[in-house]
């Protein structure tokens, strides 16, 4: 579990079809095998350890569902360690299992502040609202605008510089996982076998 709040940038100083190895310093901290880094909003396993970087396995699905693909010997990431109990949760809660690989379709900046606007299959529609959270390369954002198959993300001078946006341009691939509360929130509406919701359904059960 991780919160999106982006820990440090590291570089990718190795990477093949089944593993990749990242120069870092902040993450590497208390870290240990077989804990878990997310890479891009990837949730990774640390699987060798040294005073400056991590290395961990990547499976053919992992490559297959998210933009780890894209990355090559140099590629600057995102990197946060998993959420300890005693953590701040200042982003929200993300789980590192990406739902979909958007695409950069432009890039606005509005004095210091920045727009993205990021494409992405229009059956994810349902998991975004205006005001609501996303995580874009492991990135927790608000959702300032969203239509079909689309979301738009205002960003700060300090998430920009403190990430990886500020290297990407129009035509880049990002990760994307959609806010976890939606997911249960839809389940739990399936479930119900109540095909008419309306806005006195979803008061008694505790939705408004």
């Amino acid at each position: 579990m991780f919160t999106g709040i982006i820990e440090e940038i590291g570089t990718v100083s190795a990477i093949s079809s089944d593993k990749i190895t990242i120069d870092c310093s902040t993450v590497l901290q208390n870290t240990k095998l077989g804990d878990s880094i997310a890479v891009n909003g990837v949730c990774l396993t640390v699987t060798n350890l040294t005073a400056k970087n991590f290395t961990a396995d990547i499976s053919p699905e992992t490559l297959k569902i998210t933009s780890l693909s894209d990355l090559k010997t140099g590629s600057n990431v995102n990197l946060e360690r998993a959420l300890t109990l005693s953590s701040r949760l200042g982003g929200h809660i993300v789980t590192g299992h990406i739902d979909t690989v958007g695409n950069i379709t432009k890039i606005s900046k509005l004095n210091d502040f920045y727009e993205f606007t990021i494409n992405f299959d229009k059956t994810f529609n349902k998991y975004v609202v205006k005001k609501g959270s996303i995580t874009i390369d492991g990135i927790s954002l608000t959702v300032a605008d969203c239509g079909d198959n689309f979301v738009t993300i205002a960003v700060i001078p300090h998430t920009c510089n403190m990430t990886i946006l500020n290297s990407l341009k129009s035509g880049d691939n990002v990760n994307i996982e959609f806010d976890i509360l939606a997911k249960y929130v839809e389940k739990n509406l399936l479930s119900s076998n109540n095909n008419n919701i309306t806005i006195d359904f979803l008061e008694q059960n505790g939705f408004t």
